[in-house]
């Protein structure tokens, strides 16, 4: 399953987890965003249960973005108890990003 995070649920949703959480910032207009989108569904499914996995639209939820400083999109950010454990930016492949999402379980 898919989230949608945004600056009401971020905190509980995000930081307050009990398991990581991958969150892809990224805009409609972004087409490396759209590359990825097929990538990340994928991903959610096999890790559902174990890596909960996100959506953060920047041009939505600016304020979200500026806190974790996203500067180019898609930027993917695995938290883990809050914190920020890793940063994937740009468009990568399967495996890179499971790669690090691994490095989080």
């Amino acid at each position: 399953m898919e989230y949608k995070f945004t600056t009401a649920n971020f905190e509980k949703e995000v930081l307050e987890a009990d398991t990581p959480v991958l969150v892809d910032f990224y805009a409609d207009w972004c087409g490396p965003c759209k590359m990825m989108a097929p990538i990340v569904d994928q991903l959610a499914g096999e890790y559902d249960g174990r890596i909960k996995v996100g959506k953060c639209n920047i041009d939505e939820e600016d304020g979200l973005a500026r806190m974790y400083r996203v500067m180019s999109i898609p930027t993917m950010k695995i938290f883990v108890k809050g914190e920020a454990a890793a940063t994937i930016v740009g468009a990568v492949s399967k495996e890179e990003l499971e790669e690090e999402m691994k490095k989080v379980l």
